[in-house]
């Protein structure tokens, strides 16, 4: 009796950690909205652009836009999945309903922003977990299962994010590099007496556009570690859930180096 009744303290331990771990989704929210800024850079940047980068920006536009749906949908598979995990361990049914149908579907490669054939992989390895999950009686067994099938693909799925939003953190210093460029060339010629005005809105537009890309500077920063921190909760979630024999492969090793220095 008492073994059974620890054994339920433990398991209902785990499923709060469960609940806590998915309770996480919301902060990667971020990831939407820089990817909604990507995508919407030429209408900030075409103010700012001559002739020639003009029609360059365009063709680029054309492509981030391509590029948008499947970004997002990366997103989208990660918090479908969190949703569904919480949910079951909370006793709930969950019906993630469209978001898992879209992820589904499979994204394609998008190679300029780093998205390889292993992280599409990953998304559609990540929404059929998911789909498996919502078959399944809402209990501990299913958590486990459900983190065990979902291991992999969500770990390979952050990294798609993380590696989405280092690509977008270059794309945002080289947006920042043309306008304040541009600024910096064109203002010195109007900052004389009889543009006295206009040199002085130029340079509190400047100041304003400063702020802005050093805001969506930290905005990056943070949201890319958000992913770093859910990736960590994740293995240690894992590795509570799960029993030795189904330690992801990439943990062995340091496991069995960690016996060896343990024998005397």
């Amino acid at each position: 009796m008492l073994a059974a009744t620890l054994g339920g303290c433990a398991g209902s331990a785990r499923l709060k950690e469960a609940r806590a771990f998915a309770a996480e989704a919301p902060k990667l929210n971020g990831y939407v909205e820089l990817s909604q800024r990507f995508r919407d850079t030429y209408e900030r940047e075409q103010p700012y652009l001559g002739a020639a980068a003009d029609r360059r920006e365009q063709a680029l536009d054309d492509a981030r836009r391509a590029a948008f749906s499947d970004l997002v949908a990366i997103h989208e598979a990660v918090a479908a999945y969190l949703r569904t995990l919480g949910k079951l361990a909370s006793g709930d049914h969950f019906d993630a309903g469209d978001q898992i149908k879209e992820a589904a579907k499979g994204i394609k490669t998008w190679p300029d922003t780093g998205l390889t054939d292993r992280h599409v992989n990953a998304v559609s390895g990540l929404a059929r977990a998911t789909s498996r999950a919502l078959t399944r009686p809402a209990q501990e067994r299913a958590v486990q299962d459900m983190l065990r099938e979902g291991y992999q693909p969500l770990r390979d799925t952050l990294d798609a994010m993380s590696t989405v939003l280092r690509y977008y953190d270059k794309h945002h210093d080289n947006e920042q590099a043309i306008v304040m460029g541009m600024l910096d060339i064109e203002i010195p010629f109007v900052d004389t007496p009889r543009d006295r005005l206009l040199a002085a809105l130029a340079k509190a537009h400047r100041q304003e556009k400063l702020a802005e890309y050093r805001l969506f500077g930290r905005r990056h920063t943070l949201a890319r570690q958000h992913v770093q921190a859910l990736r960590e909760r994740h293995e240690a979630l894992y590795r509570e859930f799960a029993p030795d024999q189904t330690e992801p492969a990439h943990l062995q090793p340091a496991r069995i180096a960690a016996l060896g220095e343990a024998k005397p």
